[in-house]
C-alpha cells in the first residue's frame, strides 16, 4: 500500500508503506509514519511539514512507473462515465498495458462487477499486477495472457474497451460478447485508426459517437481570474457505439 505526501507547496509524492522517507527537506521515519496512517501531518527533522492522505485512484495513475503508453484519467473517466459502469458490470479490456485504464475500470465496477483483461506482452501483464495490487484491486480484475484479436472468451458483457493498434479486428468478436445495449469502446491516437474502425463496424452496432477530451484550469486568486496558459490537449480519440440488435 502507499501513502500520498503534500508539502505546503502542492507537491505531492507517494511513498510504500514500511519505509523511511529521504525528502528534500528531511527525513520521515516510518515509526512516525505510521502513527499519523492516512491523516494528519507530520514534520521532518528540519521542521518541513507534509500532510499525509489516502491516494486517489488518479494520484496512483498519475505517479505510477509507465514503461508503456496509458489511457489517461481525463479520457479514462469519461470512458467510465458514458459506459455507466458500476458494481456488478462485467467488462473486457484489451490491451492492459501497465493498468492506467484498468485500474478506473476495477475501482469502478467492485466489489460484484470483474475486469477481464487482455495482454499479449508479459512483462506489461506484470507491471500491470504490481500496481493491481498496490492499489488493492487485484482481486477484481482477471489478468489474461492472451491475443484479443483472436476472440473473446466472455459472454453476456456489460463492455469491451479496446486501446489497441487495429481495434477493427476485435469488433465482431465484440458484438459477440456483448449483452444487447452493451458499449463497445475504442481509444486510438490517430483519426485513420479512427476511421477504419468506425467504417468497420457490424450492423448490429449504432448511436456511435467520436470524441476527444481537453481540459483547461483557470487560475483563481483576489487579482485575477484567467485561464491557465498550459492546458492538457490531445492524447487520444475515444470513440464509442452500442449493440442495439443480435
Amino acid at each position: 500500500m502507499k501513502r500520498l505526501l503534500i508539502d505546503k507547496k502542492g507537491r505531492r509524492q507517494l511513498v510504500d508503506e514500511g519505509k523511511d522517507l529521504h525528502t528534500h527537506g528531511g527525513v520521515l521515519k516510518e515509526a512516525e509514519l505510521a502513527k499519523i496512517n492516512y491523516s494528519g501531518f507530520i514534520k521532518t527533522h528540519t521542521g518541513k511539514v507534509f500532510f499525509i492522505l489516502k491516494p486517489s485512484i488518479i494520484d496512483l495513475i498519475e505517479k505510477m512507473e509507465k514503461r508503456a503508453q496509458i489511457v489517461y484519467p481525463k479520457d479514462s473517466a469519461m470512458i467510465v462515465g458514458l459506459t455507466g459502469l458500476t458494481s456488478g458490470s462485467r467488462v473486457v479490456e484489451a490491451g492492459t498495458g501497465v493498468a492506467g485504464l484498468t485500474l478506473m475500470l476495477a475501482k469502478s465496477v467492485r466489489p460484484e462487477g470483474k475486469v477481464y483483461s487482455y495482454e499479449i506482452r508479459s512483462e506489461h501483464q506484470e507491471e500491470a499486477k504490481k500496481h493491481l495490487e498496490e492499489a488493492d484491486l487485484l482481486k477484481y480484475v482477471e489478468l489474461k495472457n492472451k491475443n484479443i484479436y483472436e476472440g473473446i472468451d466472455e459472454k453476456e458483457l456489460d463492455a469491451v474497451i479496446l486501446d489497441l493498434p487495429e481495434p477493427w479486428n476485435v469488433a465482431d468478436h465484440a458484438r459477440k460478447a456483448l449483452k444487447f445495449g452493451g458499449f463497445l469502446v475504442s481509444y486510438s491516437p490517430s483519426m485513420e485508426q479512427v476511421k477504419k474502425f468506425v467504417l468497420s463496424l457490424p450492423r448490429n452496432f449504432q448511436d456511435t459517437t467520436t470524441m476527444e477530451v481537453l481540459i483547461r484550469e483557470w487560475e483563481i486568486s483576489e487579482q485575477r481570474c484567467r485561464p491557465n496558459t498550459r492546458m492538457v490537449g490531445h492524447t487520444g480519440f475515444i470513440t464509442i457505439t452500442r449493440k442495439m440488435s443480435e
